[in-house]
């Protein structure tokens, strides 16, 4: 009966660790101006107009103040988040944006390689332009890699489920 007991303790503790755990994945962190992905979706800008750098690097990037400023010394000048925007420009600062998505420091991934294979960015973000909030909707881990990898056409499985595809 203590055995029992003590399998269903474990049982629940694991299963409490897996929710926890997936809720902290999914959990979007505070921005310093509180960026509406759906609005700018609306509006007709597609992902690669502010994440320019996705067609030509490995990293998508960040847009900069300025890219941000190019509409919005015009646009809902009024907008308390677009004013917090606007003293971000006048100071001559970055905004301090904080991370959504991360990768390991050993992990080799290139935004362009999958744009270039036809991915699109909600493969793996989601429906960023219909989040008002931006948050990560699956844990970008190797096994998930690997899942998309293995389901490539015959001939590049090889290749891309090769350690050094990922790992450099």
């Amino acid at each position: 009966m203590v055995r029992r007991g003590l399998l269903i303790f474990l049982i629940l503790l694991v299963t409490a660790g897996v929710l926890l755990t997936q809720a902290r994945v999914r959990a979007a962190p505070e921005q310093p101006i509180a960026y509406n992905h759906q609005t700018h979706v609306e509006a007709g800008l597609q992902c690669l107009f502010c994440h320019t750098s996705a067609l030509r690097s490995d990293i998508a990037g960040i847009p900069s103040v300025q890219k941000c400023m190019g509409c919005h010394t015009t646009i809902e000048t009024d907008n308390s988040d677009i004013q917090n925007l606007a003293g971000y420009w006048e100071r001559g600062e970055p905004i301090p944006w904080v991370r959504v998505t991360y990768q390991p420091e050993f992990v080799y991934f290139s935004h362009q390689a999958h744009l270039r294979v036809g991915e699109n960015c909600e493969t793996c973000h989601g429906e960023v332009g219909r989040m008002t909030v931006t948050r990560p909707v699956v844990e970008m881990d190797m096994g998930w890699c690997l899942d998309c990898h293995v389901r490539q056409e015959e001939s590049l499985v090889a290749r891309l489920s090769d350690c050094l595809t990922c790992h450099k």
